[in-house]
């Protein structure tokens, strides 16, 4: 029994000081502000750092080539993204430019197949 105890004391102490560490290296904790994470774990035993293990250590960035994390919600149809807007702005411009250019190119291979009008006789 008594060393279930000191082996329970040692987790808690471990626990207590990596949850301390890592509240007070984080950039960022969620939840609850950094001090209030520091009062947790220090005044509840056990419970205060596994708590902030579970709810209050920042999310780790997501990894190339791994699930990606979103954090604002999808648009319900193609309408509501903005990237997709864009997009098509930006596709339908260049459409726009190509029909512009073949225009003009066509224009100036009208007039150079003609070639000098004669001059108009006018009565």
């Amino acid at each position: 029994m008594v060393r279930l105890f000191v082996f329970l004391a040692a987790v808690q102490l471990v626990l207590l000081v990596l949850g301390l560490i890592s509240s007070l290296s984080a950039d960022r904790v969620r939840n609850m502000p950094r001090f209030a994470w520091v009062l947790v774990i220090l005044l509840i035993p056990l419970l205060g750092p596994i708590a902030y293990f579970l709810f209050g250590r920042p999310q780790p960035p997501p990894q190339e080539g791994g699930p990606v994390r979103r954090t604002t919600p999808r648009p319900s149809s193609p309408d509501d993204d903005p990237d997709f807007l864009r997009s098509m702005d930006i596709e339908q411009s260049r459409r726009d430019r190509e029909l512009l250019d073949r225009w003009e190119s066509d224009l100036q291979d009208d007039g150079e197949e003609k070639g000098p009008r004669p001059p108009a006789s006018g009565a």
